[in-house]
């Protein structure tokens, strides 16, 4: 059983926000964790197609690699995502995923019932994005679309690492400060699960 799940949002496996968490994950590791690294690209996920049969019994009925990607991160009781920032929100690939999550969100709410704001966290997420530009508002849609997709898992947003001005592939390198700081909080993050043991 892994301790954490770490999902990779970005279409470039060498990106800058690739990087980032692999610095995290290794972190996380000489803390200690056990991490379960997962590429989204690499997975064949439909979009959400909204035809509710997830209302029978809270499963999405469209069978593809969903089903597995979200086992692994309901299994862990920390989740580190990661996603470069695309007109002021998450990558298509991360998007597709949390979509899809839609049947959580009906099994939590619509079946099991559960009280808005009435549910107690149960897991931690951290947050890695990368944007192009050093707009002052780059990461608030990311940062509200975190909060809910995060809320559907019974989870909280523990932290979050948001670099501003990175574009091209290999952009980080230039700035070990960045990666130090994913090791740290990476660290810090798994350190954070261990002491809720």
């Amino acid at each position: 059983m892994y301790d954490i799940a770490a999902v990779y949002g970005s279409p470039r496996r060498q990106g800058n926000t690739a990087t980032l968490l692999k610095h995290a994950v290794s972190g996380a590791r000489e803390a200690g964790a056990a991490v379960d690294e997962i590429i989204l690209r690499d997975y064949k996920i439909s979009p959400c197609l909204e035809i509710y049969g997830c209302k029978k019994g809270g499963e999405c009925v469209i069978k593809d690699d969903f089903q597995a990607v979200r086992d692994r991160i309901l299994a862990c009781r920390g989740l580190m995502i990661a996603t470069p920032i695309f007109f002021y929100t998450v990558s298509a690939h991360l998007k597709l995923f949390m979509d899809r999550c839609q049947s959580l969100w009906v099994k939590k709410y619509w079946i099991e019932q559960t009280p808005f704001n009435q549910w107690t966290p149960v897991r931690k997420g951290l947050l890695i994005s990368v944007g192009a530009t050093k707009g002052k508002k780059l990461f608030d849609g990311t940062l509200l679309t975190m909060k809910y997709f995060f809320d559907v898992l019974d989870m909280k947003l523990w932290d979050s690492l948001l670099v501003r001005g990175l574009d091209l592939a290999g952009d980080v390198l230039a700035h070990p400060e960045y990666m130090d700081a994913a090791y740290a909080q990476g660290r810090a993050f798994a350190q954070s699960l261990e002491a809720e043991k």
